[in-house]
């Protein structure tokens, strides 16, 4: 597939400015990896920028020990947040919609207002860092229009909605499924979050595991 030569370019630009990875700039960009690595291919990432590289062993092993503690409290608090229907809610949709491969971060993506509004609910009750949204558009809708939506439906500021044009992005009218109001996603930026989610989410595939109407045979 080809892609407009901005989109290359701003694939080089986070790339020689921010120092991302080519799994962070796909993320960040909608794009296979595989797209990012012939792009960005000439411009390696240096050793000094590569966030998961610093530290010496004893503050990877401080942050080790963190991230076991928090995923201890994960597990221990899951059942009285399990109280309210909407917080089990939240762990489904984080199993199923939910940014897994980065532990150092919780991220949900969603065109469907409903489940973002619950997402933003409860990432933002635990997240110790700002929140960060942006929604990835297609050419012929209207921006403002999106950030004054997306703005009421998770109360923030329409500008602080930032905007990221979606790669595949053409007119509405040929296509069958309509993406209305674009596809939104909130990313806290908190590792210990993480680790407290990825427990959570272990609790419940252990219950559904548990569960009598689970569908398991006996031979399990």
């Amino acid at each position: 597939m080809a892609y407009p030569a901005y989109v290359r370019e701003k694939a080089r630009q986070l790339r020689i400015d921010k120092h991302l990875s080519i799994d962070e700039i796909a993320d960040r960009l909608a794009l296979p990896k595989t797209t990012i690595y012939y792009w960005v291919r000439d411009l390696p990432l240096g050793r000094a920028h590569r966030p998961h590289r610093k530290g010496n062993p004893a503050f990877q092993a401080k942050c080790r020990l963190r991230r076991t503690a928090a995923y201890a409290l994960g597990r221990l608090e899951f059942e009285r947040l399990s109280r309210d229907p909407t917080f089990r809610d939240f762990v489904c949709l984080y199993i199923g919609e939910g940014s897994k491969r980065n532990r150092n971060r919780v991220a949900v993506c969603n065109s469907d207002p409903r489940v973002m509004v619950l997402c933003t609910r409860w990432i933002r009750r635990f997240a110790r860092n700002p929140l960060d949204f942006r929604v990835q558009y297609h050419a012929d809708q209207d921006l403002i229009e999106l950030q004054h939506f997306w703005g009421e439906q998770v109360g923030v500021a329409p500008d602080a909605i930032a905007l990221q044009r979606k790669s595949n992005s053409g007119r509405l009218g040929g296509r069958s499924w309509r993406s209305e109001h674009g596809v939104l996603t909130v990313t806290a930026s908190d590792t210990m979050f993480h680790a407290r989610l990825q427990a959570w989410m272990d609790c419940l595939r252990e219950q559904w595991l548990d569960s009598p109407h689970s569908g398991r045979s006996a031979a399990w």
